[in-house]
């Protein structure tokens, strides 16, 4: 492999040590040097180039959060995405550029060439109102190098210097691992573009639709189909680790909670129950599962689901009510819930143990699907009122609602990582035989702002954003 940097400029890393990575899996800890192996080496900084710029390490403070998210939301930041060089390079650019957009938090220019080893012209720069500048080179020929640069314009410092080895197959986890990069060095938190989404694909007509389990990128591409379609199945839900996805499948013509191994392939059934189990997740630690179970006097209790022994707990019990869809607090202290025991749906938090269960929604109408985010700042929750949809988040104390969306129906929010996007599904109404539905994913920031559909290869439902790769 040839070297990319010119003599000015000392390599990433040295050739044969690129060579001896590449089969590696690229993760987000690895490009911002938190433990993994090899992690120092994929998230080397570069050395400075002439003309005193001082290069800055990969873990270095200097540059990142000097731009807060709510300032971007004002101000989207004015941010130069040149190309990375014909081919697999303008498509590298391409998704980083994407990434970025898809926040509403960047303004991208596109232009011409800024090569990894040469200082960028910031005078230049600074005329067309470039704020951050990404300068980079994309080569190889089955296994690719990426090398890049991230500059603050109006102090002329290198913000980030990475190169990323891998086959050519991954890609597109390398623009999403720089678009995160940026994103964290410019605004001071994690990205969330190398993350995938978990999803119900939905196809057929209306009322007869075939539905499979299916998992893509955030950004809707490589779609991948885990089930046939034979049965019924619903409401994934990802692990800690983002290996493994709980969801409610109709099998047999029997409603049950089971788990989907994302490395093998293989299903298997949680525990057998009288009643029918749904709305799964998994506690924070990964090593137990909380769900909702029906009773035969027509209400539902939540219990949890010891992974390893597979002993279980029930948490609630009240003959007649409904407590359902389970959440836990992301430090596992607590769990929000849905209950009708106060006469209609709405929104109740209790602790770890199923004790001191409180009342949090006092709004109009009826709450459902409630979720934590795993900031722990926000609960995001569905409301019906007048049947209208509404989709929202609240304190977890109940403070502090506010409506984000509406539509026919607006509902399965889900967090990104990070805690400052939700995906969730929007439906329309159908007219006679079904005609004009529709059922979609859509993208909005937590502030209300910057709504978009994401694009998926079928009509989709239920999504469930993964964790960190690797976290």
């Amino acid at each position: 492999m040839s070297r990319s940097s010119s003599r000015s400029t000392p390599p990433l890393i040295t050739d044969p040590l690129a060579d001896h990575l590449a089969p590696l899996p690229l993760t987000r800890r690895s490009v911002l040097g938190r433990g993994l192996a090899g992690a120092a080496l994929l998230g080397t900084s570069l050395a400075a180039l002439p003309g005193g710029a001082r290069a800055q390490s990969a873990g270095a403070d200097q540059g990142a959060g000097e731009i807060t998210v709510d300032q971007a939301h004002q101000a989207p930041i004015p941010i130069l995405i040149p190309d990375f060089g014909p081919g697999l390079g303008d498509r590298i650019s391409q998704v980083i550029s994407n990434d970025l957009s898809s926040t509403g938090l960047f303004r991208v220019i596109p232009g011409g060439s800024l090569p990894a080893n040469a200082r960028p012209d910031f005078a230049a720069l600074k005329a067309r109102g470039v704020r951050a500048a990404v300068a980079g080179s994309a080569t190889g020929d089955g296994s690719v190098r990426v090398e890049m640069r991230l500059w603050d314009v109006l102090s002329g410092q290198q913000l980030q210097g990475t190169a990323y080895t891998a086959s050519e197959a991954n890609w597109r986890q390398i623009a999403h691992l720089i678009a995160d990069v940026i994103y964290e060095r410019l605004l001071g938190e994690p990205g969330y573009f190398n993350t995938r989404i978990a999803y119900i694909a939905r196809t057929g007509p209306h009322r007869h639709q075939e539905t499979r389990l299916a998992i893509m990128d955030q950004d809707g591409a490589n779609p991948h189909m885990l089930t046939d379609g034979r049965w019924l199945t619903l409401e994934p839900r990802f692990d800690p680790s983002g290996s493994q996805l709980a969801f409610l499948s109709y099998a047999n013509n029997r409603p049950r909670v089971y788990l989907y191994n994302l490395r093998s392939g293989q299903q298997s059934l949680l525990g057998s129950f009288e009643g029918i189990s749904y709305a799964p997740r998994f506690a924070p630690n990964g090593q137990s599962i909380i769900l909702a179970v029906t009773t035969p006097n027509g209400g539902s209790d939540i219990y949890t689901i010891d992974l390893a022994s597979h002993s279980r707990r029930r948490l609630t019990s009240a003959p007649g009510v409904i407590d359902t869809s389970p959440c836990y607090s992301p430090d596992g202290r607590q769990i929000v819930f849905n209950s009708d025991r106060g006469g209609s749906p709405q929104l109740y938090i209790m602790n770890a143990d199923g004790s001191g269960a409180h009342r949090i929604s006092y709004g109009q109408g009826h709450y459902g699907s409630p979720v934590w985010s795993p900031r722990g700042d926000l609960i995001a929750f569905t409301r019906i009122n007048h049947g209208a949809f509404s989709l929202g988040v609240m304190n977890p104390d109940g403070t502090g609602e506010r409506i984000l969306t509406q539509g026919f129906t607006v509902e399965s929010p889900s967090f990104a990582p990070n805690g400052r996007a939700i995906v969730f599904c929007r439906q329309s109404a159908s007219g006679s035989g079904g005609a004009g539905f529709s059922s979609r994913l859509g993208v909005i920031d937590v502030a209300g702002f910057n709504e978009h559909e994401l694009p998926t290869s079928t009509g989709a439902s239920d999504p469930a954003w993964s964790p960190f790769r690797n976290k």
